[in-house]
């Protein structure tokens, strides 16, 4: 995991404000809370989101691939899920379109926010922001399939009135999402690992503007040949002969060969022991259940905060995104930053894939017990912003190279979904 920690989590920050949270949720639970006290336990929701977020890191970093990949996505997805039922429990028939509008916002914000910062952090720093066509390629048309299936269909089904999936049709849509998601993990942490993996992009970024298919054979090559000499036992440098020719650059002018990145002393630092992985799980469930309560005590107050400013009810699902999106957002950027355009992308469409793969399905239990309507089906304002936002990123992913242009492209997508969101 891109923070794994040399430290024991008993010696920072991720152990006080855990604790603290939980005291808040104690003493604001079930009260009327003023201004200020809103604000002390916002700030502990911000703060345990954070500390679950590196809990969960420290536990992957200690059960290692391919369980470790899981666990900051399923930590991630109950803190969604949990925000999204509780507000969902006390809001009746306005808070029917919750989830959908919580959905959406994740996918807007992952595919055009997290990836045009990692883009445009990744082209700043050597002007061609250089990743793995195959496996974001793969994991983008798992996004699109996943959000045509969950949040496109229901608005042309005539079972029911109204956006909104018949019993049958919201089972199938939440096994269809359970199955996607499964066969993605398991294509990114063991079948196809190599796909998923960085690639140095010191020499790839040299490359002429018109090698660029070179170059994405030539990546997709020494990304295989990265993971072999492992297996076989044979050193990286008696494999690039055979990357070269596997790339077809017969001494012409092709693109390079594109290493596999450097390694990252922050990646590879040594796992915490397995006291310090049980503490940290500990840590994880306290944190998740401030979290959860938290969210419940100042949800009247954002809901009247956004009524009161006059804004559509869909601001809150968004609001909802940004806060359990946060994390990842600050790792991709980081990532970015270290050349590691591949681990941001990983970052960006996993979540978007976990959103809705791990988030439909529990919401559709959770509709069992939940009284009101669940409404899924997108506005066909939001259907344009999801079709443009899937043939740019698919434009963008194909090179497998990016410029400035890219990652300024789908940020201002961002801006259009955001402002159109306050004011649709």
């Amino acid at each position: 995991m891109s923070t794994a920690t040399r430290r024991s989590p008993l010696t920072d920050w991720t152990v006080l404000v855990p604790v603290v949270a939980l005291v808040a949720l104690v003493f604001s639970w079930g009260r009327d809370l003023p201004g200020f006290a809103v604000v002390l336990v916002s700030l502990c929701l911000a703060g345990a989101v954070l500390a679950a977020v590196h809990h969960a890191e420290v536990v992957a970093h200690r059960v290692g691939e391919p369980f470790g990949s899981l666990v900051l996505a399923v930590a991630v997805t109950v803190i969604e899920v949990a925000l999204i039922v509780t507000l969902m429990a006390d809001g009746g028939d306005k808070a029917s379109s919750l989830a959908r509008d919580t959905v959406f916002a994740a996918v807007m914000i992952t595919c055009n926010g997290i990836v045009g910062l990692s883009l445009l952090v990744g082209a700043l720093r050597n002007r061609v922001a250089v990743f793995n066509a195959e496996g974001s390629g793969a994991a983008l048309a798992t996004v699109a399939t996943l959000a045509v299936l969950s949040l496109v269909l229901p608005t042309f089904t005539t079972s029911k009135p109204g956006p909104e999936f018949s019993t049958a049709q919201l089972a199938f849509a939440a096994v269809a999402s359970l199955a996607l998601y499964g066969l993605f993990v398991t294509v990114q942490t063991v079948r196809h690992r190599n796909y998923f993996l960085p690639v140095d992009t010191s020499r790839a970024a040299a490359a002429a503007p018109g090698d660029t298919t070179s170059a994405a054979s030539a990546m997709s090559a020494t990304s295989a040949m990265s993971t072999a000499p492992a297996a076989s036992g044979t050193p990286a440098a008696s494999a690039a002969p055979a990357a070269s020719a596997a790339s077809g650059t017969s001494g012409t002018s092709a693109a390079p060969a594109v290493s596999p990145a450097a390694p990252d002393d922050a990646e590879h630092a040594e796992p915490p022991t397995a006291r310090a992985a049980l503490i940290s799980l500990g840590l994880l469930l306290v944190a998740l259940i401030a979290v959860v309560g938290d969210a419940k005590a100042v949800s009247p107050t954002i809901e009247q905060g956004v009524a009161k400013a006059g804004l559509p009810n869909a601001v809150v699902g968004v609001i909802i995104a940004l806060l359990v999106l946060a994390p990842e957002t600050l790792a991709a950027g980081r990532a970015a930053r270290r050349d590691r355009v591949q681990t941001s992308l990983n970052l960006a469409y996993g979540s978007a894939i976990a959103s809705i793969g791990l988030t439909i399905p529990a919401i559709a239990l959770a509709s069992i017990w939940l009284s009101g309507p669940l409404m899924l089906g997108l506005a066909p304002i939001h259907m344009v912003l999801l079709a443009l936002t899937v043939v740019v990123s698919a434009l963008t992913i194909a090179p497998g190279r990016a410029t400035l242009l890219q990652g300024g492209v789908h940020l201002v997508l961002l801006a259009a979904y955001l402002f159109l969101a306050v004011s649709p």
